[in-house]
C-alpha cells in the first residue's frame, strides 16, 4: 500500500463526530424544486482577542493542527467555499480538500468544493494563482469570482472557463466588505448560487465577510457557526471579528446551543446565531 503523500492529511471521521448537527443536510435524491439559498456554514480562526490577521494584508496562522484537518472536514462536506478578495489576495489558499482519500477513486473531486471569490471590484489576478493552479492541475474545481458588471475581466473570465470556472457579474450596493467600498447583497448572492446548484456554502472569511453576515444576523442567512480559537493574543492593529450597526455602534451577537471542544491547543465553539 502506498503511504499518503505528504500533502493530505490523515483523519479520523470519529473526531468530528460533534460537528454532525451543523454540518449541510444531503442533497434530495430527486429535488423538486430549487432552493432559494445554500445551507451555509460560518467557520474561521481567531486569536484570544478576536482577531483574524495580525495585520491587514498580513497572512496569519492560527489554526494547529488537528483543527486545520477539521477545516479540510468541514470542505469535504460542502459544495462550495467562499471567501473575499482581501483574503484570497493576502493568503492565495487553495481551498481545496486536502484530507487523506480525497483523490482516490473514480471521482477525484467528490470531496472538492467550488471556491467562490468575491471580487467586487475586480481586484484579484486569477493567473498564478494557487487555486487556479490546483485546478488545472486536477486536484480542485476551478473557482467562481462574483465581481461587479462594471469590473468583468475578458481575460479572467477566459482563463477561468478554460478550466471549467466562470465569472459571474452581479449588482453590488455601496458601503461596507471586504472589497474596498463595494458589496454584494446577500440575498442575491445566495440565491445566485442557489441557482447554480450550490447546496452548501462554508464562508471562511476574511472579516469583511464575516462581519457582514453577523451584522445582517436577523436575516437568517446563516445557518451554523464553527469557530477556532487559538491560545494566541495577536495584539493592537489585528483585524477583528467586529459587526457594527449602521450607525457604527457595536452590534452584539451570540451563539445559540453552543459547544465547546478541545482539539490539541485549540478549542472549537460550534452552534447557531441566536
Amino acid at each position: 500500500m502506498n503511504p499518503t503523500p505528504p500533502e493530505y492529511l490523515p483523519w479520523t471521521a470519529s473526531d468530528f463526530d460533534f460537528l454532525a448537527p451543523h454540518l449541510p443536510p444531503p442533497p434530495p435524491l430527486s429535488p423538486s424544486t430549487t432552493p432559494t439559498k445554500p445551507h451555509l456554514t460560518l467557520t474561521y480562526a481567531t486569536s484570544l482577542d478576536s482577531m483574524l490577521a495580525a495585520r491587514p494584508g498580513v497572512r496569519t496562522t492560527l489554526s494547529g493542527p488537528a483543527t486545520k484537518t477539521m477545516t479540510h472536514y468541514l470542505r469535504s462536506k460542502h459544495s462550495a467555499i467562499l471567501i473575499g478578495a482581501g483574503t484570497a489576495l493576502a493568503d492565495d489558499p487553495g481551498l481545496n480538500c486536502r484530507l487523506a482519500g480525497a483523490a482516490d477513486g473514480d471521482d477525484p473531486l467528490r470531496w472538492q468544493p467550488r471556491p467562490v471569490i468575491l471580487d467586487p471590484r475586480g481586484r484579484w489576478d486569477v493567473e498564478g494563482s494557487k487555486v487556479l493552479q490546483l485546478a488545472q492541475e486536477g486536484r480542485a474545481r476551478a473557482p467562481w469570482v462574483v465581481t461587479d458588471l462594471a469590473f468583468v475581466d475578458d481575460a479572467k473570465a477566459e482563463a477561468l472557463e478554460a478550466v471549467g470556472g466562470a465569472v459571474i457579474a452581479l449588482a453590488t450596493e455601496e458601503e461596507g466588505g471586504e472589497g474596498g467600498g463595494l458589496r454584494f447583497g446577500w440575498g442575491d448572492l445566495l440565491g445566485v448560487l442557489a441557482s447554480r446548484g450550490v447546496g452548501s456554502v462554508m464562508v471562511e472569511g476574511g472579516a469583511g465577510v464575516i462581519n457582514g453576515l453577523l451584522e445582517e444576523r436577523g436575516e437568517g442567512w446563516v445557518d451554523a457557526v464553527v469557530v477556532t480559537v487559538a491560545p494566541r493574543w495577536l495584539g493592537k492593529g489585528g483585524v477583528a471579528v467586529a459587526p457594527v450597526k449602521d450607525g457604527g455602534e457595536g452590534a452584539a451577537a451570540e451563539l445559540r446551543g453552543a459547544k465547546w471542544v478541545q482539539m490539541g491547543e485549540d478549542v472549537v465553539v460550534c452552534g447557531t446565531l441566536a
